[in-house]
């Protein structure tokens, strides 16, 4: 394919990822900065905490909506790719750049999210019943624990699993690119989680609706 029409492809979705739709989210509803407050992301939990549920609710559905369509997009562009492993990779690198630019947005100084809903869009675009599971698996923990953290710890631990179960079931075999990128998304949540893990471990990690303004998340 041509390079530069992949390099717009990766682009546009670093690009819809980087969208910061929690920063927006804090300075438009409450004129605060969420770098600045609580946990200093700007994933829609702190947004919760700081704003308010109306926003965090439509910074979430926003978040994910980045990570479909960075992958919808790069779907459509490799289509004449077929199946191959070569138009899976570069779907799945759109994919990983919409997570990157969430994480990492250029235009809020390199401090984005944890990725967690834009990874679950991401999911979604890729095999949207390994989303739906995946999804599935963060609200069951949820309700049980009430922890946004655990249960989204809990939801990345499980998603090769889910993964390779959609390979099985669909019988279109191993899809590496597919596994990697749920691999790598079970990797970059722990870590982007790490501080969160060691207050479970502590059992100072804050659950939804006991939480205080301001609380690290």
């Amino acid at each position: 394919m041509n390079p530069l029409l992949i390099l717009s492809v990766l682009l546009a979705g670093y690009l819809l990822g980087s969208i910061p739709s929690g920063w927006l989210a804090g300075r438009w509803c409450a004129g605060v900065d969420l770098r600045q407050l609580g946990s200093g992301s700007t994933g829609a939990t702190n947004v919760l905490r700081q704003v308010g549920k109306g926003p965090a609710l439509v910074v979430f559905l926003v978040d994910v909506l980045k990570g479909t369509a960075a992958v919808l997009l790069a779907k459509a562009v490799v289509e004449p790719l077929g199946g191959s492993a070569a138009g899976d990779a570069w779907v799945v690198a759109a994919g990983l750049a919409a997570l990157a630019g969430h994480i990492w947005p250029v235009w809020l100084g390199w401090r984005g999210g944890k990725a967690v809903a834009t990874g679950l869009g991401v999911l979604l675009g890729l095999v949207p019943a390994v989303g739906l599971a995946s999804f599935g698996l963060f609200l069951v923990t949820l309700t049980l624990t009430r922890i946004v953290s655990l249960s989204s710890v809990v939801a990345a631990v499980g998603l090769p699993l889910l993964m390779l179960g959609s390979f099985q079931s669909a019988g279109t075999g191993l899809r590496p690119a597919y596994l990697a990128l749920a691999l790598l998304t079970t990797v970059l949540v722990l870590w982007r989680h790490r501080s969160n893990l060691a207050r479970i471990m502590d059992g100072t990690e804050p659950r939804i609706g006991a939480d205080k303004p301001n609380t690290p998340t």
